[in-house]
């Protein structure tokens, strides 16, 4: 249910849990406060629910808004849970990269090293990668010297330093080398992205399962917290928070690093426009980072595949500002020292549960950020049981 913000406002109803923002995080807290008799507003500055997740439908296909979510996870309870509000498809990830008109897969495996080298079994390719990564000894300092270690100098080149300067606006030497360690590296001949048991996209888009989730939970959309903080704190006995924490202290020891995205999308009259839903750019003469085809990405819509209309989006990576949402975490040592200066602040702060990416500063996939809302809500039934 939607409300006008004075409706609200004069309505002055108390609930147990104000959550302030409508993503993945504090829908899933939502619903299971719901499902244990408690009163719930969720508020949200967007003018829609769903965070992240949200998608907008154009032209019939459901156009992933603020990037693309591939739902994967080896958590059987996660994955039972997120079955309860909508059936999931068979999508699986397997992004190529353009560079310079060369396709290769990804990610890094077999058929990658093949297009490189030209080398046939595993032993090849481990000698290639031996011989390119023998410069590097001890422990990687940074993203390029952890990259040249896992894969060599020929793909760093090509398929890392360019992709990557651009996503976080700056040199690979000056980013912790942390940030390449979960890309996989494979030695054979496996385009699947992901590793985990189960994987896909919402048959019907991820706007069935955050509206499921939130179902029958009051909702404010075009809602800014901090306009009206004073009074809205005064709504609910906690608050759950997945907004940026340094945004919620007002900055008061600086701000935190993001970079964030813009995104160019363009309708065009083809089937097929480039045969996969992710077709990342790696060359840093090229301005944005991938394109996605969004109706592959609903592989059991006939419908939708085989319609003469496709949209497509460009992801433009560019620094955090006043007209753009934060997006990921630059986790190095400055910003990791400050978020630890900020959970302390968090810590006086009992009635406050900081949640989701942007509420504990860190990347979360989806699967993780389930777990830990669901996680949150056990807690606090515990501690008020106590």
């Amino acid at each position: 249910m939607l409300l006008g913000v004075d409706i609200f406002i004069n309505m002055c109803k108390e609930y147990d849990y104000l959550l302030v923002g409508a993503g993945l995080f504090n829908a899933v807290f939502a619903y299971q406060a719901r499902q244990h008799g408690k009163r719930c507003l969720v508020i949200d500055k967007r003018p829609h629910v769903g965070g992240n997740l949200y998608c907008e439908d154009i032209e019939g296909i459901h156009v992933h808004r603020y990037g693309p979510h591939i739902f994967h996870t080896s958590n059987k309870q996660v994955w039972d849970f997120v079955n309860q509000f909508v059936s999931f498809n068979r999508f699986t990830l397997c992004p190529v990269a353009n560079y310079r008109g060369r396709i290769f897969n990804l990610p890094f495996n077999m058929n990658t090293f093949y297009q490189m080298w030209g080398t046939v079994t595993p032993a090849e390719a481990c000698e290639k990668i031996r011989q390119q990564s023998a410069s590097i000894t001890g422990s990687p300092q940074n993203l390029e010297e952890q990259a040249i270690q896992q894969v060599g100098t020929d793909i760093y080149q090509t398929l890392i330093k360019g992709y990557t300067e651009k996503q976080w606006g700056r040199s690979c030497k000056e980013l912790p080398p942390s940030i390449i360690q979960r890309i996989p590296v494979r030695y054979t001949y496996d385009n699947n992205y992901f590793r985990d048991n189960y994987q896909g996209v919402p048959e019907g888009g991820y706007n069935r399962l955050m509206n499921g989730l939130l179902k029958g939970i009051q909702c404010l959309t075009r809602c800014n917290y901090f306009e009206n903080k004073s009074h809205f704190d005064e709504l609910a006995d906690k608050i759950i928070y997945s907004g940026s924490i340094d945004e919620y202290f007002g900055y008061c020891i600086g701000k935190l690093d993001y970079r964030s995205l813009t995104f160019e999308d363009e309708i065009i009259q083809t089937v097929n426009y480039q045969g996969n839903a992710m077709v990342n750019y790696t060359d840093s003469s090229v301005s944005y980072t991938r394109i996605i085809e969004h109706k592959h990405f609903d592989i059991s819509n006939s419908a939708v595949l085989y319609s003469p209309i496709s949209v497509i989006t460009r992801e433009h990576p560019v620094c955090l500002s006043s007209c753009c949402d934060p997006y990921y975490p630059i986790c190095d040592q400055k910003n990791t020292d400050l978020y630890d200066e900020y959970l302390s602040l968090s810590k006086h702060e009992p009635t406050v549960i900081f949640g989701g990416r942007l509420g504990q500063y860190r990347y979360m996939n989806m699967d993780e950020t389930i777990a830990s809302a669901l996680s949150a809500f056990s807690n606090i039934r515990i501690s008020d049981s106590q």
